[in-house]
């Protein structure tokens, strides 16, 4: 048998091929090559847990790639994104001490609207979702995968090809509408009969008066002075640290609870950036999102300069298009106008946002 050597572009695009993706439009190191990655390495591993994963990926991207050109941070945000979506499930087991592993999601299908469908789960082994006709019309978007079929055949097409429909409503699944006094008010209860934490090695907290439109530049050690309920992450032998709810008194740890707090199957981040935009609104400085129309369209690009939990971003994912995030920003989406007042609804009850004025600077 005779063998050659391709160069890193031939490779990179024989191994999008291979994720059954159009080499011609999609690179490998795209958030569409990225999120195909994590998905099959997924359906190979799991259960596994996500640093296992996430190190089984950078194995078999990095050499195909132009040098630097992923990271792994990059590649834990998606797979954050691909948790959120429902691609993979994300659990707690406890094996003498909690782990977090993930799960295939299973294949399911959700109506954005009528002919348009998001697609999600992974099958195992490599399976492909769909047979090859339906897969044809697949359209990934970002870390989603989108189908547009006749409607009046797509539900029957999709449950034939072994799609579970659900319902926008239970996709969703968002909290109850609740005051901030009251989460992190619950929050500080738990706390109170919480026992003591000891020290908290390399413990970093978010802090409550650092501007709320520089999410990483928030990020900081405790310090003196520091007294009351933070949102923290504190480093575990192996995996991503964990996000916690701390009580510093001059800046020294006492007492500590792990999120979730409320929900057992929400992953921690999300119940935690919620407690943070419920501390930032109690301090009169609620978390921005700025609207600008967009150039063509009946549509607004809405921006973002924090994460926000699953729940919304999954919102967002059924009414409208992740963009490439604009500039000083974290991410954005395009939303149709029509959509813009359940949108405004959903960022400023349940999540105590409020928008960025025209004649406002952030």
């Amino acid at each position: 048998m005779k063998l050659s050597s391709l160069s890193i572009e031939e490779a990179s695009a024989l191994s999008v091929r291979a994720l059954g993706l159009d080499a011609e439009l999609i690179d490998l190191t795209s958030q569409e090559g990225l999120a195909a990655s994590l998905r099959r390495a997924a359906s190979f591993m799991c259960p596994t847990s996500p640093s296992r994963l996430l190190d089984a990926v950078l194995g078999a991207v990095r050499p195909v790639s132009p040098e630097s050109e992923v990271s792994r941070d990059q590649l834990a945000e998606l797979l954050d994104l691909l948790v959120a979506t429902g691609d993979l499930l994300e659990l707690r087991r406890e094996v003498g001490r909690f782990v977090r592993l993930l799960y295939l999601g299973p294949p399911s299908s959700i109506e954005r609207e009528a002919g348009s469908y998001l697609l999600l789960g992974v099958r195992p082994f490599g399976a492909p979702l769909v047979d090859a006709e339906l897969g044809e019309e697949i359209d990934p978007e970002g870390h989603t995968r989108t189908i547009r079929l006749d409607a009046e055949t797509a539900h029957d097409r999709l449950v034939g090809a072994g799609l579970q429909p659900i319902e926008r409503e239970r996709w969703v699944a968002s909290p109850r509408t609740e005051d901030p006094r009251s989460l992190v008010g619950r929050c500080g209860e738990k706390l109170d009969a919480a026992g003591p934490s000891g020290d908290i090695e390399d413990l970093v907290v978010l802090d409550p008066n650092a501007p709320v439109r520089y999410y990483s530049g928030r990020w900081r050690s405790p310090k003196a002075g520091d007294t009351g309920d933070f949102v923290a992450r504190r480093p575990q032998a192996y995996g991503a640290a964990l996000w916690c709810c701390v009580r510093l008194e001059d800046g020294t740890p006492k007492k500590m609870l792990e999120f979730p707090i409320d929900d057992p199957v929400v992953p921690g981040r999300d119940e935690a950036w919620r407690m943070q935009m419920a501390i930032d609104a109690l301090r009169g400085v609620r978390q921005r999102y700025r609207t600008t129309p967009a150039a063509g369209a009946d549509a607004t690009v809405v921006s973002f300069f924090s994460p926000i939990p699953g729940f919304a971003e999954r919102y967002l994912q059924l009414v409208g298009l992740a963009l490439a995030k604009s500039p000083g920003s974290l991410f954005s989406f395009r939303v149709p106008n029509g959509a813009m007042p359940a949108l405004d609804a959903l960022l400023t009850d349940m999540l105590w946002m409020g928008p960025v004025a025209k004649d406002e600077s952030l």
